[in-house]
């Protein structure tokens, strides 16, 4: 383990930041919540996938690379999956089916997180896997007087938590009709939430001890958390707006079935994104997709490389709200234009990196620091191996990909056709041949040559 500087993170449940101690230093457990694969991920789906990547790689270098799991889950249970499984695929098992139907968008979420530079988390697992450990906690809490059989649901009894609402900070009475909490005459109490409800004759479902039906939203993170990491782990994320009710009712559910103090140690939230200055929505038509960024011209006229998108999410802070503008996008792109591509070697990260990091993920310090080693990178070849050691631990050093010849001869050709084009001041076609490119990653550089100041185009792999 190399000398760091003492972790600190801002705790949600106790709104305090303190020294992080992990229960136990050689396995360090993470659990964030991840993607519902209903439809391709959004830009706000990707700010804590950036944020918690971040932590990871931290946790990694700080405990070393085999004494941390981190799990983020795929949830594939969900009213509108299920029905266009059913109606898709109504001659296959649900589970089947509703592979089937998210296959696609699951897959596009891995490639766009993974140009991200998003390392992969050790477990990802599946709601639909896991609907017997639902069962399983569902019946404890029932057992233990927790929840209840109403109307065709299992409902958990918010009053049967002394504490509920610890996390959200919100009291019970607190708590009525509203967006988030409907209020049913056969609830106990106007908050009380669903574990379990029937399905009818033509809705999917599972078979359980209550009668055929599907879990409510919040049971499956409950479930996968302890079957991965225990009934009690170090470190719960995810966005703001899961801190109520999501993450309030995992914690009811799991403390309530296994008798917990606490179900995680820490609690971390990322903040709201928006995007050039207003909240994100269709209606306002400025929903965008990580593959639209990354593969589109929707934004900004032009495609977004997935580290400036990285680099631009990084230079705001994690707890704060973050516009994200064509500006921010552009600023993040000339700062990664004056970072050399150099190697790490054995070299390991700067100091003054590490201690932003370690002051709850200090992105803005980090980055800033990062930018000055990169100056004098330029000239110092051990600054540049410390320099490509410390943008590595952020995710913003890309690999060099690996060119083979034929691959290599094809560029090569179009290098010299662009040439040709501007010789005969064709300059759209060789505009257009540098843009096809830079797109795919080669970036070129012209300069002169010196005995006959004939122009020359040399190239490199940038991503």
């Amino acid at each position: 383990m190399d000398a760091t500087p003492e972790l600190k993170l801002y705790n949600t449940l106790t709104r305090e930041k303190s020294v992080f101690s992990p229960i136990d230093a050689d396995n360090v457990r993470m659990y964030v919540c991840g993607p519902t694969v209903y439809d391709f991920a959004h830009i706000g789906n990707a700010r804590p996938v950036i944020i918690f990547d971040v932590l990871f790689r931290l946790l990694r270098h700080i405990y070393g690379q085999d004494h941390v799991t981190y799990a983020r889950n795929i949830t594939d249970v969900d009213d509108k999956i299920n029905a266009r499984a059913l109606r898709d695929h109504p001659g296959l098992p649900l589970n089947d089916a509703i592979r089937a139907v998210t296959e696609k968008t699951e897959t596009q979420f891995h490639a766009d997180v993974a140009e991200l530079g998003c390392l992969e988390p050790n477990v990802e697992p599946r709601a639909t896997d896991n609907i017997a450990e639902m069962t399983e906690i569902i019946d404890k809490l029932i057992g233990n007087g927790h929840a209840y059989v109403a109307a065709g649901e299992v409902l958990f009894d918010t009053k049967s938590m002394a504490d509920y609402g610890q996390l959200s900070k919100r009291p019970l009475d607190e708590q009525q009709a509203g967006a988030r909490v409907a209020v049913d005459v056969h609830k106990k109490n106007p908050g009380d939430f669903v574990l379990w409800k029937l399905s009818s004759h033509n809705e999917p479902g599972w078979e359980s001890p209550w009668g055929r039906g599907r879990p409510g939203w919040h049971i499956e993170c409950s479930a996968m958390s302890r079957r991965y990491l225990g009934d009690v782990f170090d470190i719960h994320g995810g966005g703001l707006d899961l801190i109520f009710p999501h993450h309030e009712n995992e914690i009811a559910q799991s403390r309530c079935a296994h008798g917990t103090e606490v179900m995680a140690n820490v609690w971390m939230h990322n903040g709201f994104v928006q995007v050039e200055g207003r909240k994100m929505s269709k209606s306002e038509g400025n929903f965008v997709t990580i593959h639209d960024l990354l593969h589109t011209q929707i934004f900004g006229g032009r495609k977004w490389p997935g580290e400036v998108l990285r680099l631009a999410m990084l230079m705001t802070h994690y707890r704060e709200p973050i516009d994200f503008s064509i500006k921010r996008l552009e600023e993040a792109e000339r700062l990664l234009a004056k970072w050399p591509a150099t190697e790490a070697g054995d070299a390991k990260p700067d100091d003054s990196v590490l201690n932003a990091l370690a002051d709850d993920l200090n992105t803005v310090a980090a980055v800033q620091a990062l930018h000055a080693l990169a100056q004098a990178a330029h000239t110092d070849a051990a600054a540049g191996a410390t320099f490509a050691a410390t943008a590595a631990l952020l995710g913003l050093l890309p690999k060099k990909a690996e060119i083979d010849d034929a691959l290599a001869a094809a560029v090569d050709a179009l290098v010299a056709m662009r040439l040709e084009m501007l010789k005969a001041k064709n300059f759209a076609e060789a505009d257009k041949i540098r843009d096809e490119l830079t797109a795919k990653g080669i970036q070129l550089k012209d300069g002169k040559d010196a005995a006959t100041g004939e122009r020359v185009t040399t190239w490199e792999v940038k991503r």
